[in-house]
C-alpha cells in the first residue's frame, strides 16, 4: 500500500515536468518566429498641401512680419525723407522719446493696407504693408500709466485717406472707460479730410465728427489731455490739440492752421505763406491758441511729464502728492519784507513772489507769452500741488485785460476740474480802460471771468500784496464764503484807486478852489486829500474793523499757505472727491 503510493506520486511529478517542458518549448517557437518574421513598416497618411501648424506659427508669422515692418520705417520712401528734411523725428522715434523705456504696448499695431499673395488654397503671406498713419497704445511716464496717439505725417500727411479713424475713436473711449490720461502727439491732420477719399470711395460724405463727444466727456470728467504740435496741425489735428487740457508746440517744427497755404490763396488770396507765417509759434503761442512754447520736440515731452504730475488720473481722485520735499515748509522768507516798494508808482518781479513761497524748483508757468497781464501755472507746498494766479503789475500795470481775463477763466477751470486748490498774490488795480479795453470786450470777459470764479468750487487762499480795487479784485477776493485770505503790509483797497479817484470824489471842491484860489491852491488841496487818504487807508485800519481778517508779516507767508494745503489735502479734497463721484459737484471745462 505504501509502495504503490510512492509510485504514483513519482509518476505525477515526472508528469508535470514533462508537460513544463512541452509548454516552454511552444513559447520558445512562438518567440523565435516573431523574430524571424519580415517588419513590415506602419503606413502614414499623405500630408496635404492645406494641412496648417498646430501652434498657429503661420499666424503669428505674420503678425511679427507686420509688426517688424511697421516699426522699421523705409527710410528711401520720400515720406520719411520729408520728415527728417524738416527737422522732425519719426513718429516711432516720438514714441521712444516720450514713454518710459520698455512701457510701449501698441494697440492696432498691424492695422493699415496690405498687400497679400495667395501660396495655397489655405496660405497666404504679406508681400506690402502701409500701415495705418496713426500709432497709439499704452504706455507710461515717470511711472505714470498712460494712452497715447500720435500721427505719423510720413505716411499721407496724416490724412483720412492713409489713417483708420476706428483706431482713433477707439483710444478716447479707452481713456473714457479706463480713465486713464491721453496723451496726443499732433502732426499733420489726424485723419482729417483729403479730398482724395472721394475718389478711393467713389462718392463725397457729409463731414463726420466721430469721437468728439467722447473728448468732451474726458475734458469734463477731469481725465488729462495733453498734446504736443509737433508739424503742421491742419483741420481736424489743429482742433484735437486745441481741445486738450494743455497744450504745447516745439518752436522749430510746429505750426497749426484751420487751412494750409494753398487753400489760403485761393480763399483770402493771401500767397506766398509759410506754415510759420500763417500758424507758427509767433501767431499760435501769443493769442492763446496754444498754451505753451517749448524750443523743440524733447522740451515738448518734458513739458508734458511735468504738467502730468501735478494731475489726478480722473475728477474723483485727489491730486498726487510727492511724498517728500527738500523745501522746509516752515521756512521763512525775509525777502519777502522789501520786495514790494514803498513808492506806490514802482514795480516789481511779481514771479520772484512765487518762486520764493512755493517749494523750491516746482513752479510751471502756462500761457506765459500770451495774456501777460496775468500770470497762473502750477507749483507745490510741502508737496502737494497747487495752481496759481498772480497779476503781471510790469504789464499794463496789472490791470486785467480781455486776454488776461481769458487766462485766468481758462486757468480756474482747468483747477476746478482736476481737483486743485488756488493760491492767487492779488495786486489788481481793476480791469483794463481805455478804447483798447472797450474795444477787446474786457468787460464781457471780465464777466465770463467772475462767474468761473463763482461757479468753481475749489479752495482758494487769498494773498493781496498790494492793490485790490474794483470789480476786478472783488472776484478775486470775494468770491468764497467764508473767504480764506490775508494782506502784507503793502495792501491797499477800495472801489477806486487814489489816483483817478480823488478827481471823482472831490470834482466839484477841487474846481471851485481852482476857480476862486487858483491851481496851485487846487494842487495843494489835492496833496491834503491825497495824504488824508492814505492815513485812512492803512491797513491795520482796515482790520480794526474787521475789513481784512488778518496783516502777517510777508516772510511767514510759506508756513501759513502750507499748513493751508495741508488742510485741503487731509480734510477738503477728500470730502470734495466723494461729492463728484456722488455727482453733487459736477465741474465743466469744456
Amino acid at each position: 500500500m505504501g509502495s504503490d503510493s510512492a509510485d504514483d506520486q513519482s509518476a505525477r511529478a515526472s508528469s508535470s515536468t514533462s508537460q513544463a517542458k512541452d509548454r516552454l518549448d511552444q513559447v520558445a517557437n512562438h518567440v523565435s518566429q516573431s523574430s524571424s518574421a519580415k517588419k513590415v513598416p506602419r503606413s502614414r497618411r499623405k500630408k496635404s498641401d492645406s494641412d496648417l501648424p498646430a501652434d498657429y506659427s503661420d499666424i503669428l508669422g505674420q503678425i511679427k512680419t507686420l509688426r517688424d515692418s511697421a516699426a522699421k520705417p523705409d527710410t528711401s520712401k520720400r515720406g520719411y525723407i520729408r520728415q527728417k528734411q524738416a527737422g522732425k523725428l519719426h513718429v516711432r522715434e516720438r514714441v521712444d522719446q516720450l514713454l518710459d523705456e520698455g512701457s510701449f504696448y501698441e494697440v492696432g499695431s498691424v492695422s493699415g493696407t496690405v498687400k497679400w499673395k495667395q501660396i495655397t488654397s489655405l496660405k497666404e503671406e504679406p508681400v506690402d504693408f502701409v500701415p495705418s498713419n496713426n500709432v497709439q497704445g499704452f504706455g507710461a511716464l515717470k511711472g505714470r500709466k498712460i494712452l497715447f496717439t500720435a500721427d505719423d505725417f510720413s505716411i499721407r500727411a496724416g490724412h483720412a485717406d492713409g489713417a483708420i479713424w476706428e483706431k482713433t475713436v477707439y483710444m478716447e473711449k479707452l481713456a473714457l472707460s479706463m480713465k486713464l490720461p491721453i496723451i496726443k502727439l499732433v502732426d499733420g491732420s489726424s485723419g482729417g479730410g483729403s479730398v482724395t477719399t472721394i475718389k478711393q470711395h467713389g462718392f463725397s460724405y457729409v463731414p463726420p465728427m466721430p469721437g468728439w463727444h467722447f473728448i468732451s466727456q474726458q475734458l469734463n470728467a477731469g481725465i488729462p489731455n495733453l498734446g504736443a504740435c509737433l508739424g503742421p496741425a491742419i483741420g481736424l489735428g489743429a482742433a484735437r490739440v486745441v481741445s486738450c487740457h494743455f497744450s504745447v508746440m516745439a518752436a522749430d517744427v510746429g505750426a497749426l492752421f484751420n487751412a494750409g497755404p494753398e487753400v489760403v490763396k485761393g480763399a483770402t488770396f493771401e500767397e506766398g505763406l509759410s506754415f510759420t507765417d500763417l500758424g507758427g509759434p509767433a501767431m499760435h503761442a501769443t493769442n492763446g491758441t496754444i498754451d505753451n512754447l517749448a524750443a523743440n520736440e524733447a522740451e515738448c515731452f518734458e513739458q508734458l511729464r511735468t504738467v502730468l504730475s501735478y494731475l489726478p488720473n480722473h475728477g474723483t481722485q485727489v491730486p498726487p502728492v510727492l511724498g517728500y520735499s527738500d523745501d522746509p515748509i516752515d521756512r521763512k522768507a525775509l525777502e519777502l519784507r522789501t520786495i514790494i516798494p514803498r513808492k506806490r508808482e514802482r514795480m516789481y518781479d511779481p514771479r520772484k513772489i512765487i518762486t520764493t513761497v512755493v517749494d523750491k524748483d516746482s513752479w510751471f508757468e502756462i500761457g506765459a507769452l500770451w495774456g501777460t497781464t496775468a500770470i497762473v501755472g502750477l507749483a507745490r507746498l510741502g508737496g502737494h500741488p497747487v495752481g496759481i494766479v498772480s497779476l503781471n503789475c510790469e504789464v499794463n500795470a496789472g490791470a486785467i485785460d480781455a486776454a488776461g481775463a481769458r487766462k485766468m477763466t481758462r486757468h480756474l477751470k482747468f483747477l476746478d476740474i482736476f481737483n486743485i486748490p488756488l493760491l492767487e498774490f492779488v495786486d489788481a488795480p481793476g480791469f483794463a480802460i481805455g478804447t483798447v479795453a472797450e474795444r477787446s470786450a474786457t468787460m464781457r470777459h471780465g464777466v465770463g471771468l467772475a462767474m468761473a470764479y463763482y461757479t468753481s468750487t475749489i479752495p482758494i487762499f487769498n494773498v493781496i500784496v498790494r492793490r485790490a480795487y474794483g470789480i476786478a479784485a472783488g472776484i478775486m477776493v470775494d468770491s468764497r464764503d467764508p473767504r480764506v485770505r490775508v494782506a502784507w503790509p503793502s495792501g491797499e483797497w477800495g472801489s477806486l484807486p487814489l489816483a483817478g479817484g480823488i478827481e471823482v470824489g472831490h470834482s466839484h471842491e477841487l474846481r471851485e478852489i481852482a476857480k476862486t484860489q487858483g491851481k496851485e491852491a487846487a494842487a495843494s488841496r489835492y496833496k491834503e486829500l491825497d495824504e488824508e487818504y492814505r492815513r485812512l487807508m492803512n491797513p491795520v485800519r482796515a482790520a480794526n474793523n474787521f475789513g481784512i481778517e488778518e496783516v502777517i508779516d510777508p516772510a511767514d507767508t510759506r508756513p501759513i499757505v502750507c499748513e493751508w494745503i495741508r488742510h485741503c489735502y487731509e480734510v477738503l479734497l477728500p470730502h470734495r472727491v466723494l461729492e463728484r463721484a456722488a455727482g453733487k459737484i459736477n465741474p465743466s471745462f469744456a
